[in-house]
Parts: C-alpha cells; sequence; structure tokens
C-alpha cells in the first residue's frame, strides 16, 4: 500500500513549455487534481486535492478582522492555480510562479513535505538544506517547541 505522505527529495528538469515532471510515485496521489501555489520560504507548494481543500478551510477560518490573517489569505488564493499532469506527469508552472521562486528553464528540486511537495530554485533549497543539516540542536530545540 502506497503511503498518503509525501516524502523524498528529487531533481527534475523545468522544460523550455515551463512543464516540470511530478515524480513516479506522486503521480497517483495528484491523480485526482492538484493546486500549485507560492509557499513559503520561496518555493511552489503542490497539493493533492484533498490537501488544499483542508489548508482552504482552515484559512477560510481565519478572523477577517486580523490583518495578517487577511494578508496569508491574499498571499496563498492569488498565487494559487489548478494544475492537472499531463500524458507524461507533468505540470505547467505558469510564469508569475517561477518568477516567485526564483525558477529558470534547467534543474529544480522538488521535495516531499508530507502533505504537499515543495518545488525549489537549486539555488535556494541546497542552502536551506544545508541549514538544516548543519545545525541539528537547533532544530531540535525548535521540535521541542512544538511538542515533537
Amino acid at each position: 500500500m502506497q503511503s498518503a505522505y509525501l516524502t523524498g527529495e528529487f531533481r527534475h528538469t523545468l522544460d523550455d513549455r515551463s512543464r516540470v515532471a511530478v515524480p513516479v510515485r506522486f503521480r497517483q496521489r495528484l491523480a485526482q487534481g492538484a493546486t500549485l501555489a507560492r509557499w513559503l520560504d520561496n518555493c511552489l507548494g503542490l497539493f493533492p486535492a484533498d490537501a488544499w481543500d483542508e489548508l482552504a478551510g482552515k484559512i477560510s477560518a481565519l478572523p477577517l478582522t486580523n490583518p495578517r490573517a487577511r494578508e496569508f489569505a491574499r498571499f496563498m488564493s492569488s498565487g494559487a492555480v489548478e494544475v492537472e499532469l499531463d500524458k507524461q506527469g507533468r505540470i505547467l508552472v505558469p510564469g508569475y510562479l517561477r518568477e516567485y521562486a526564483g525558477l529558470s528553464d534547467g534543474e529544480v528540486v522538488v521535495v516531499g513535505a508530507l502533505n504537499r511537495l515543495e518545488i525549489w530554485a537549486p539555488a535556494a533549497w541546497l542552502p536551506y538544506r544545508s541549514k538544516i543539516e548543519d545545525e541539528p540542536e537547533a532544530l531540535a530545540e525548535h521540535l521541542a517547541d512544538l511538542g515533537i
């Protein structure tokens, strides 16, 4: 049985038509639809339909009177687009999302992040990953603060 969680790190290419292949092991999870959106840390989030619905529900429930909540809702909804896998398992990455994440034709890093995939420019992902790997004590301290 395939896990519902999306994990792993993969290198793929953003082709000259602005398409990126989704790793084969995740295609079935995204077959019912997906949303590609700006995400935190200047990467893109690729959410299976159910994960996007859950996140959108949480965002919709935030208090409208809170300016930060409104800001986050606008950030997420204005930068989101529904995508479908083509016959080769690729998705089209619109220009405004490529620009946001610093993606250009060439290599991208696809990272499994449990409920979503993240698409990173290698120049952004490598230092981010190194920081996490080089400071395990700081990460452990943050996890303790989160109750893990």
